[in-house]
């Protein structure tokens, strides 16, 4: 796999590669690999209906996860204990969101890190709303956003998003005061 774009948003780019220069060339070689030759039968492919071999978006993640615990990376899990004082008086609802979290993909240094190959709306969320969490949290201070790009995305056999759909609502999304430093990578077969 290879990386084929970058998107600095709120100045990402810049920090990662000052204050994050080892972390990203652990991102990169785990990139690299995923597609390695010695590499490329642990990552898999499912049927179609009509025959065609796509990627499996799960055995990425897979491949992804071992990969990055392999080089000291770690899950961050947070417990979402969900306040009921919000309701109106005559409201009792029932116990929300027992075992509830919310979970970073790989942290390591105050450095975050999502890999997507999910839907779109996670996408945003990443960036505008987790990342903006954990780094209220104290675990995170900038992040990187790994996407597909188009291309490769059809080539999957969930629907999932991509990097040319993602950076353009967040060029047209803007910064805003709270957003934390992320660098976004499109990555392609």
């Amino acid at each position: 796999m290879k990386i084929v774009g970058e998107y600095s948003f709120n100045h990402g780019k810049e920090m990662i590669e000052t204050e994050y220069a080892s972390e990203l060339r652990e991102v990169k070689q785990v990139v690299g690999l995923i597609y390695a030759a010695d590499y490329k039968t642990k990552v898999g492919r499912e049927k179609t209906k009509s025959g065609r071999m796509l990627y499996s978006p799960v055995e990425l993640n897979r491949a992804f996860t071992r990969l990055f615990f392999e080089r000291g990376w770690a899950k961050h899990k947070v417990a979402s204990d969900y306040s009921d004082m919000y309701y109106i008086a005559d409201y009792k609802p029932e116990k929300v969101g027992k075992g509830a979290y919310r979970e970073m993909d790989f942290v390591k240094n105050h450095l975050g890190i999502e890999v997507q190959f999910g839907k779109y709306s996670f996408m945003v969320y990443n960036v505008a709303a987790k990342m903006t969490i954990f780094h209220n949290l104290g675990f995170i201070d900038a992040g990187i956003e790994i996407v597909p790009v188009k291309e490769f995305a059809r080539e999957m056999s969930t629907g999932v998003s991509y990097f040319e759909q993602f950076t353009w609502d967040l060029e047209k999304r803007g910064v805003s005061d709270i957003d934390i430093p992320v660098l976004i990578l499109d990555i392609a077969k």
